[in-house]
């Protein structure tokens, strides 16, 4: 399912400390991928695609959780999928990244890893598409949200011509951040979904603006009740 990106990557706190975050994201032709793709947790980021096994994410990430090393972890419920040839799977732990793309993905496919990161995709036009979603990730101002990063990433890959499905008009995209800091409150910006889209990484974008101003005015207007736990954060 065409293309995305998963990150490591360590920063420093409000408390002073060093903390990792890890973010994933992801765009496809076909509708409703952030249900199928994107994993992440406070442990490492997966995504799992081409002909979607969603248990490879959804036990890749909770591998991480147990202790196993990014690539043990995801090579093992590899071994153990039949399906192998047809998967694509990469992602990121604490101190490592792994990336596999089966000899029966649909073309062109492939995948890079780099420093902190890894990129993968099938169906694209070309091998251009992941070396500019990884490019314009490895180029971007470290000082942004990892959150408009990632959006900025696909927006590469996609003007390289992403998925070439081009009869398929309706697409999707989607994002999840996490963090090993503690806080009180996870900005609204880092978890979203455009589930059903024709630009649907200029509707992630938007919808990432627009849930970052949601979240800078609930706190300012809310900010003395958050502080006191009288309300829910969530809603």
């Amino acid at each position: 399912m065409t293309f995305s990106i998963c990150v490591r990557e360590t920063y420093e706190g409000e408390d002073g400390e060093e903390h990792t975050r890890y973010g994933v994201a992801v765009t496809t032709r076909l509708a409703a991928v952030g249900t199928l793709c994107p994993f992440a947790n406070e442990h490492g980021a997966v995504a799992t695609q081409s002909l979607v096994n969603v248990e490879l994410g959804e036990k890749g990430v909770e591998y991480l959780a147990d202790g196993l090393a990014v690539e043990d972890a995801l090579s093992a419920l590899l071994n153990a999928d039949d399906g192998k040839q047809s998967r694509q799977l990469h992602g990121v732990d604490a101190e490592g990244t792994f990336a596999f793309s089966g000899d029966e993905c649909m073309g062109w496919y492939g995948h890079v890893e780099r420093e902190g990161f890894t990129v993968a995709g099938n169906l694209l036009t070309g091998e251009s598409v992941v070396e500019a979603t990884a490019d314009a990730f490895e180029d971007a101002d470290d000082d942004l949200p990892l959150a408009e990063r990632l959006v900025d990433a696909l927006a590469a890959g996609q003007a390289e011509g992403g998925d070439k499905r081009e009869d398929l008009e309706v697409q999707s995209a989607a994002l999840k951040v996490t963090t090993t800091e503690d806080r009180e409150m996870t900005p609204y910006y880092n978890d979203l979904r455009v589930d059903a889209s024709k630009e649907p990484v200029a509707d992630l974008r938007e919808t990432y603006e627009l849930a970052g101003e949601s979240f800078d005015a609930a706190v300012a207007k809310y900010e003395e009740e958050y502080e006191n736990d009288e309300i829910d954060g969530d809603e």
